[in-house]
């Protein structure tokens, strides 16, 4: 094991360190905390004021601008506000799960931000009703000049919708409409339980113990898991093509009212980018396939099987033995940043020290990990469970990623700090890419370099062909609800080809319910929920090779970069900051050059054995 302690302590002024994390620092009391019942209610006071300013925006034709400014100022004190103790109930109920409490302070953040919601399209609607001369002349004065694009960006969405009265009636129908068919899916998932036989017993396991049973190292406990799930999918499969055809439905009869004919229109417009980028980007991964192809089918020799089938494209190589102490990977991790930038190094140490991290492996807490922003007082959080495997330290690098992210926008004004989903995931995957590579050039041996290679490329086949496998039926599947209801077993089809397509015919076995099972196609939030995923993962491997180019000097050019991701098109982002046009292929041939290396090292590496 590898021995770096001594990197701690002293050198990097990193203290010994407790696994959980400081809620108090924002609220004493956690969900009893009367500090934070003051604070709800001055959000309400501020939800009261800003809708009698947004009403007199509204209404008035003269003093527009300074109506207007006034406005926004109190928006973004709510948002602020809000987003505070937003972020505190999350961590309340992600800490514990038993905590009542905490579920009911959820309900009062709801009601808040509905609130805040109906006030914002009123604003919309005010803004949208402008005369376009006169808001060319506003738009040209130096109060509006920081806020431009944004403000350009609300009142043309609104132009493409229809009349305020149909828009909110549409929110209001969409309740039990449209958002009811994710819940009902939700619900139905929940109620699913699995046979597991491990030691000669069998057990009812739940659907996500059963999708993580799937990355186990003995191939028949995989195949058994597999073919239970899927059986469990089969069983219920009416149910849930009912789920997606309705909710599907609904979206496309409302694209259908606002006179919309693309079906990422949409994601798109939440994206901040263009068909163009997107097609560019598809096309570069489908000419840079093959090499993938090759590893699915080496891995399938290492595995002793002709072919893959889709419950072995997760499966480990190798025995990782490898495990880091917290302390140890915070020390890992630091070192390392510091290889890219001060910034960057600094500022996860102070995170650290100030207990920002909740890692704690303890019962009753939520599965997964996230991060999440604190910016009334400039501070964010991160949630995970850290069992000490590589991976772990991977996520621990990832959340960092995102927190830098927060934290080098703390000086941008509120209306320019939401970014979109595509860019979300840039300085995460950065941060977790510089941590990779580190973990590979300080292996211990060739067998454990081997298997931390191998989950890279897993990273890049996700990225590369399952998402693209999402991506590729969601759109025919859209084509063909605009004609009827698409039945269960048309829609295994339509599953089954696309995975054929995404993986180049490299698997014996696919996962024909993959449409039932993924959560993502049954979500009413976002539309689209998988090539943002694909285009950060791509965006993210395309600055970093501008980073190793350049070496340390590239992190001052990286932060103004970060600064900007929600105040322009990713179009505009990208040549700003790094002088490239994303729709052409030059910038993401060079993006996945990166990743092919990766591979191609495997097939040389594994070729010898």
């Amino acid at each position: 094991m590898m021995k770096i302690v001594n990197i701690g302590g002293n050198t990097l002024g990193l203290k010994p360190l407790q696994e959980t994390w400081d809620l108090d620092a924002f609220f004493k009391g956690g969900s009893s905390s009367p500090e934070f019942i003051t604070y709800l209610q001055s959000i309400q006071q501020l939800l009261d004021e800003l809708r009698q300013k947004v009403e007199a925006f509204a209404k008035e034709s003269t003093h527009i601008e300074s109506k207007l400014t006034s406005a926004l100022e109190t928006y973004e004190t709510t948002y602020k506000k809000l987003s505070q103790a937003g972020s505190f109930v999350s961590c309340l109920q992600s800490q514990n799960t038993k905590d009542m409490k905490a579920g009911s302070l959820r309900g009062t953040i709801a009601k808040l931000e509905a609130e805040l919601g109906t006030i914002l399209a009123l604003l919309d609607q005010a803004l949208a009703a402008i005369p376009s001369h006169e808001w060319g002349k506003m738009m040209g004065s130096v109060a509006f000049s920081e806020i431009e694009y944004i403000l350009n960006e609300r009142r043309e969405r609104v132009q493409d919708q229809l009349p305020v009265e149909q828009e909110t009636l549409i929110q209001k129908l969409a309740v039990d409409g449209y958002h009811a068919w994710d819940e009902l899916y939700s619900s139905l998932v929940n109620k699913i339980t699995i046979p597991f036989e491990q030691n000669g017993e069998t057990q009812m396991i739940s659907v996500g113990q059963a999708e993580n049973a799937m990355d186990d190292a003995d191939r028949e406990i995989r195949k058994s898991v597999y073919h239970n799930l899927e059986h469990a999918w089969t069983q219920d499969e009416h149910l849930f093509a009912s789920t997606l055809n309705h909710l599907a439905g609904f979206r496309l009869q409302v694209y259908e009212a606002r006179d919309w004919d693309h079906i990422l229109k949409e994601p798109l417009d939440i994206c901040r980018m263009k068909q163009e980028t997107l097609d560019a980007m598809w096309s570069v991964i489908d000419e840079h396939k093959q090499p993938f192809i090759d590893y699915l089918h080496r891995k399938a020799e290492m595995l002793g099987v002709n072919k893959l089938s889709w419950f072995d494209v997760g499966a480990p190589i190798g025995s990782e033995t490898k495990t880091y102490p917290y302390q140890e990977a915070a020390a890992f991790i630091i070192k390392h940043f510091a290889g890219f930038g001060e910034e960057l190094a600094a500022f996860t140490e102070k995170a650290f020290n100030e207990r920002w991290v909740e890692a704690e492996d303890r019962p009753h807490k939520r599965v997964g990990g996230f991060c999440t922003n604190f910016p009334d007082s400039g501070e964010s959080r991160i949630f995970m469970t850290f069992s000490g495997s590589p991976s772990n330290v991977a996520t621990l690098a990832h959340e960092l990623g995102h927190s830098f992210h927060q934290e080098v926008m703390q000086d941008v004004r509120m209306l320019n700090r939401k970014y979109a989903m595509n860019v979300a995931e840039t300085a995460s995957t950065f941060a977790e890419m510089i941590v990779a590579d580190a973990s590979l050039k300080e292996a211990a041996n060739e067998e454990e370099r081997l298997s931390l290679l191998e989950d890279k490329l897993q990273r890049s086949v996700a990225f590369f062909m399952n998402i693209q496998s999402r991506f590729l039926f969601e759109q025919r599947f859209y084509e063909e609800r605009k004609h009827g209801e698409v039945p269960a077993d048309r829609l295994n089809e339509l599953m089954v080809e696309a995975q054929r397509e995404a993986f180049g015919d490299s698997l014996d076995e696919y996962h024909p319910h993959f449409w039932a099972s993924k959560l993502h196609f049954h979500i009413t939030g976002v539309p689209f929920y998988n090539f943002p995923y694909t285009f950060g993962y791509m965006f993210s491997l395309g600055i970093y090779a501008k980073a190793q180019q350049a070496g340390v000097a590239f992190e001052e050019k990286y932060i103004a970069l970060l600064k900007d991701t929600a105040s322009m098109t990713v179009e505009d982002l990208a040549y700003k900051h790094l002088g490239v046009d994303l729709t052409q292929k030059a910038f993401w041939e060079e993006a996945i050059s990166l990743a092919v290396a990766d591979v191609e090292e495997f097939l040389e590496v594994t070729a010898k054995k």
